[in-house]
Order: C-alpha cells, then sequence, then structure tokens
C-alpha cells in the first residue's frame, strides 16, 4: 500500500492503494490496517471516516476531511443540475460518519453491511482517494476478470494520458 499526500483543491488528499483481507466481527467492527492509519494525520484528514454504498456491492469510505471537501466541491460539478441533485441525495442520505477507536476500528453500519451484502469476511481495497469494502469471493471473481483485460485497460489508458499531455503542449 501506498500513501501519498497532496493539495486536492486547496486541501489534502491520500492516495489509497493496495487490498487486505479483513474480518468484521460480532459488533459491526472492522479493523483499519495500521499502515493506511500511519499515513493519516487527525488534522489534515480528522478523526472519522465517512462511509457510504459505493458500485455494485461495495461500501466506499473516504476520510472525514477529505468527504466533506468533496461535498464542497461538488457545487462546482460539470453534471447538470438534476443529476446533481440526484446523486447528492443517495450519497449523503446514505453516508454515515463513522469514529475509528483507539484499537483503530470502525463500527460499520449494519444497514450498510445488509445493502451491500456483505458478511463478515471481507476484502478492504485502495483505490486512489477512498478505500472499498467488499466481498472477497465477488471481488476475486471480479480481479480475475479486469486482469483478464489488462492489457487492453492499460493501452486505452496509455492513450488518453497521450490526449491530455498533448492537448496541454498545444496551451
Amino acid at each position: 500500500m501506498s500513501l501519498a499526500q497532496g493539495n486536492w483543491n486547496k486541501g489534502f488528499y491520500v492516495l489509497f492503494t493496495g487490498e487486505y483481507e479483513h474480518t468484521i466481527d460480532a459488533k459491526s467492527r472492522l479493523a483499519i490496517p495500521a499502515e493506511i492509519r500511519s499515513g493519516l494525520e487527525a488534522e489534515k484528514h480528522g478523526t472519522a471516516f465517512y462511509v457510504a454504498p459505493g458500485s455494485t456491492d461495495t461500501l466506499w469510505l473516504w476520510p472525514e476531511r477529505l468527504f466533506e471537501q468533496m461535498a464542497t466541491a461538488s457545487e462546482a460539478s460539470l453534471l447538470p443540475d438534476e443529476d446533481l441533485l440526484e446523486f447528492e441525495e443517495l450519497l449523503y442520505s446514505q453516508a454515515s460518519r463513522v469514529e475509528m477507536d483507539k484499537s483503530g476500528r470502525i463500527r460499520v453500519p449494519e444497514r450498510l453491511l445488509k445493502q451491500a451484502s456483505l458478511g463478515s469476511s471481507v476484502v478492504l481495497l485502495g483505490v486512489k482517494d477512498h478505500l472499498e469494502l467488499r466481498d472477497p469471493e465477488r471481488w476475486a471473481g471480479q480481479r480475475d476478470d479486469k486482469l483478464a483485460k489488462q492489457a487492453e485497460l492499460m493501452m486505452r489508458a496509455r492513450r488518453a494520458m497521450q490526449r491530455v499531455r498533448s492537448t496541454h503542449k498545444e496551451d
């Protein structure tokens, strides 16, 4: 896992990477890996996470201050007003702020665990600016599908980066 900090819209983001197999205990608590916790600073990132439904059967976790900053930044979104309103209604109504205890655990709301069909065995993924909580078996299948397409995905990403670079050179 790698953690990199930087300025994003006058605030701090964290680059999350890696894959961790974990267990959610009987009290719906998830231990945030020490490697991730060590890269978070209370003054910059807050002392809690926000957890919300992500893509199909996943939960996404953001450091407290980044999530709050995203809420402010959405006002400058390029989404049409109706889409932005629908997105905000869904995301913010379903999100929960969860404090990290002294052992580095968060309590994931039971309703969100049920909504994402997550049991006691989970995988925690670092995905750029957020963490994703997934079912390990479903993730293994999805990961295998993505790995089978890796060469194609990398080529498309590379072409996109080249287009961006050439656009910036013209400016």
